[in-house]
C-alpha cells in the first residue's frame, strides 16, 4: 500500500516509511500527473484537446494519471441548486451533489482517450480511495492508497481521477473546498511517486505580478516552493495554498502551464521546485496583492495581560482568521489594537467583538473594508539588506500611506487604501527591477 499521511496546516507528514512505491515499467520515461482545470474541460471540444495532450505524453513513453475539475461553471450551478432548495442544506448531501461535476468529466475524458486508441479508466475519489477527514465542504486529505493506480499505469492504462473529492471517515463523499483539484493532483503525485505534477490552467505560468496590472510582468521559469507558498497565501491565485504546502513537504515538482498553448512547446510554463534547483536567485521574485482584506481597530483597549488572548480567542471560536496585527500603546494606560481579517469575515468579526466587549473593555470598534494588502516575496531577502526600505521608499514616492506592516523571512506585506493597489503594484515592480 502506498499512502499519503495527514497533511497538517503548515507541515504535513511525509509518506509513511513502510509504504513502498513499486518500480515503474523499464520502458517508462517518467511518471506524470496531469491536472486540468474547469476552463480546460469547459466543453467537448476542449475535452478533445485535453485528450490529445494526454495522448502525446503516453505516446512519448510516460506513465500518466490525469486529475480533472468540473466543467467551468458547473460547480457554481450545483451550488446554486443546493441553495435554492435549502439555504441551510445538509453539508453531506451538498458534497454528494458537488462531486458529480468532476465525475462527469472523468468519464467523458476516458471515452475521448479510448477513441484515440489509449486504454483509460475513470476513477472517483471513493474508488481509489482518497481518504479525508469529515469536514464536509472543506475536507483535508488524510491518506491515499495509490497501489492500484500504479499497477494500472504500469500496464499502460491512463487513470483519469476526479479532483476535489474524497471519502470521509463515515464512508460519505467529501469535497475539498476551493482549489481542491490542485490539492488532489499534488497529493496523488506524492502518493504514486510521480516525477512531476503538471497543473494546466488558463495562464501560461507564474508571473512576477499580475500581467493585467503590469504589462511588463515577466513569466518565471522556476520559483521556489517557499516563494510560491507565500505568494499563494497573500493573493496570487494561480495555485492554491494547500496544494503548494503538499508539494513542498513531499518534494513534488509542480509545473504550471496553459492548456491553450502549443502542446509541442516543451519549455512552456513555470516549475515550482526546491530552492536548491534555482541557480540565480532574485532578491524579490514576485509582487502579490489582495483586495479581500478588511481592517479592524479596537480603540482604548485596557493594557493588561490576557487582553490580546481574550480578543483573538473569541474570534478563533467563531472561525475568524487573523492576518496582520499592530498595537499602539498610549500614555494613559490603554492601547489601540489593529488587525486584518478576510473581508467576508468582517460582519462576523464585528458581531463577535461586540458580544465580547464587556469582557474586553475596549471603547469602540472602527472597521474599514476599503483596504488592500501588497506583498513582496523572494528568498533573496534572507541575504540582502534594504528590501523593506526599497518598498517603503517606492510607496512614499507615490504618496501612498502605509497603514499596517507585517514581515516574514522572505516576505514584506503592507496594508494600504484599496484605491492605490494597482499604483503600488506597478511602483514596486519597477523598484525591484522586475519589469521585462
Amino acid at each position: 500500500m502506498c499512502a499519503l499521511t495527514q497533511p497538517g496546516a503548515i507541515m504535513p507528514n511525509a509518506i509513511v516509511p513502510d509504504a513502498t512505491i513499486p518500480e515503474r515499467h523499464p520502458a517508462a520515461m517518467a511518471r506524470i500527473v496531469m491536472k486540468f482545470g474547469g476552463t480546460s474541460v469547459a466543453d467537448l471540444d476542449r475535452i478533445r484537446i485535453v485528450a490529445d495532450r494526454v495522448a502525446r505524453e503516453v505516446e512519448a513513453g510516460h506513465e500518466v494519471a490525469v486529475v480533472t475539475s468540473a466543467m467551468a461553471g458547473a460547480t457554481n450551478q450545483l451550488v446554486a441548486w443546493c441553495q435554492a432548495l435549502a439555504p441551510l442544506h445538509d453539508a453531506r448531501e451538498y458534497d454528494v451533489v458537488l462531486a458529480t461535476g468532476e465525475q462527469a468529466v472523468t468519464g467523458l475524458l476516458a471515452i475521448a482517450l479510448q477513441t484515440r486508441g489509449i486504454e483509460a479508466r475513470s476513477w472517483q475519489g471513493w474508488q481509489i480511495p482518497i481518504r479525508t477527514d469529515g469536514a464536509h465542504g472543506r475536507a483535508r486529505i488524510t491518506a491515499i492508497d495509490g497501489a492500484e493506480i500504479i499497477r494500472r499505469m504500469q500496464i499502460g492504462q491512463v487513470a483519469v481521477v476526479s479532483g476535489f473529492q474524497g471519502l470521509g471517515p463515515d464512508n460519505r463523499v467529501t469535497t475539498l473546498g476551493r482549489g481542491g483539484s490542485d490539492t488532489s493532483a499534488v497529493a496523488l503525485a506524492a502518493a504514486i511517486g510521480a516525477d512531476r505534477c503538471d497543473i494546466y490552467t488558463d495562464v501560461d505560468g507564474i508571473y512576477t505580478t499580475d500581467p493585467r496590472i503590469v504589462p511588463r510582468a515577466r513569466k518565471l521559469d522556476r520559483i521556489a516552493y517557499e516563494e510560491m507558498l507565500e505568494l499563494a497565501s497573500v493573493g496570487a491565485k494561480v495555485l492554491h495554498t494547500r496544494s503548494v504546502e503538499l508539494a513542498m513537504n513531499h518534494r513534488v515538482r509542480v509545473r504550471v502551464l496553459s492548456s491553450f498553448a502549443d502542446a509541442s512547446d516543451d519549455n512552456q510554463g513555470t516549475l515550482v521546485v526546491d530552492e536548491d534547483e534555482i541557480v540565480e536567485k532574485q532578491i524579490v521574485s514576485g509582487i502579490a496583492y489582495s483586495r479581500d482584506e478588511a481592517k479592524i481597530t479596537l480603540r482604548q483597549v485596557p493594557d493588561r495581560p490576557g487582553i490580546a488572548a481574550a480578543i483573538f480567542t473569541a474570534l478563533a471560536a467563531h472561525h475568524v482568521n487573523i492576518d496582520m496585527i499592530v498595537q499602539n500603546i498610549s500614555a494613559d494606560g490603554s492601547t489601540d489594537l489593529t488587525f486584518t481579517v478576510g473581508r467576508a469575515d468582517l460582519a462576523r468579526a464585528r458581531a463577535t467583538l461586540a458580544e465580547a466587549q464587556p469582557q474586553i473593555g475596549y471603547l469602540e470598534i472602527v472597521a474599514d473594508a476599503n483596504v488592500a494588502k501588497i506583498s513582496v516575496v523572494g528568498t533573496g531577502m534572507r541575504s540582502h539588506a534594504g528590501v523593506a526600505n526599497t518598498m517603503f521608499r517606492a510607496l512614499a514616492d507615490k504618496a501612498i500611506n502605509i497603514q499596517v506592516i507585517s514581515t516574514s523571512e522572505i516576505k514584506v506585506s503592507v496594508l494600504i487604501a484599496a484605491d492605490y493597489a494597482e499604483l503600488a503594484v506597478r511602483a514596486l515592480h519597477t523598484a525591484y527591477g522586475l519589469d521585462a
